[in-house]
């Protein structure tokens, strides 16, 4: 869930010199119709999957804890790219961010990679942005990139008792905030509160920035317990 400096790369270029070249990740673009004909012109967005990703990544039968709702009613099931074109082409209208966004769905081992290259932080996390570099040639068409892991956004699906499509879409938008220049690290809490009304308006569940704040007073209250146990076996 962070947003990245720009970085002297453009478009996917970030993604794909970083990404072991026996991948080849597969593009899907987002054609528009007009006048009955398909339009290839240059997208808007743009889906990338990393073909080592598991198309059935997990079963309701795989131990992992959950926030609320049976195992049997929840799809895990990765979504199409064209599926989630069409989710990200009406979030990006909805954050108002004009240029071409990339996304690529990948492993943890891939985005570690990522996070530690350009964050210095050797760790998997759930997603990534990576705005466009205002300095290179025709980066005026283009907003970023964001990466995105499949198993974690799995996990975090699992414990929020939602889909994985639905949570990807959530990572989507905390991503596509951080593109627009948001940064919650930094701000006041302006990204919090533009993040809550947009996930509401796209019928989304509690994002990435609602759950931190939310947690936090569950783990004051687990440390301050731990204190009071330890001063009671003292006693």
């Amino acid at each position: 869930m962070y947003g990245l400096k720009p970085v002297p790369f453009t478009e996917i270029q970030v993604l794909e010199q970083i990404l072991s070249r026996r991948w080849g990740p597969t593009r899907i673009r987002v054609s528009s119709k007009k006048n009955g004909a398909v339009k290839r012109a240059t997208p808007r967005t743009m889906i990338l999957l990393d073909p080592d990703l598991d198309p059935d990544p997990a079963s309701p039968s795989k131990a992992v804890k959950r926030k609320s709702a049976p195992a049997k009613s929840i799809d895990f099931s990765l979504p199409t790219a064209r599926t989630l074109g069409r989710f990200l082409t009406q979030a990006q209208a909805a954050v108002r961010l004009r240029g071409q966004v990339t996304v690529l769905l990948t492993s943890d081992a891939a985005i570690r990679s990522l996070n530690r290259r350009f964050r210095h932080k050797n760790k998997a996390t759930d997603v990534l942005s990576f705005p466009a570099d205002t300095s290179a040639p025709g980066s005026e068409k283009i907003a970023g990139d964001l990466a995105i892991s499949i198993p974690t956004a799995l996990r975090q699906a699992a414990e929020q008792g939602h889909s994985l499509s639905t949570e990807i879409k959530v990572l989507m938008l905390h991503g596509l905030l951080h593109l627009a220049g948001y940064d919650h690290e930094a701000d006041a809490g302006e990204m919090g509160c533009r993040e809550r009304l947009l996930r509401a308006r796209l019928r989304l569940p509690q994002g990435l920035i609602e759950r931190a704040v939310v947690s936090k007073p569950t783990a004051r209250a687990i440390k301050a317990g731990a204190k009071v146990r330890s001063a009671g076996g003292r006693s």
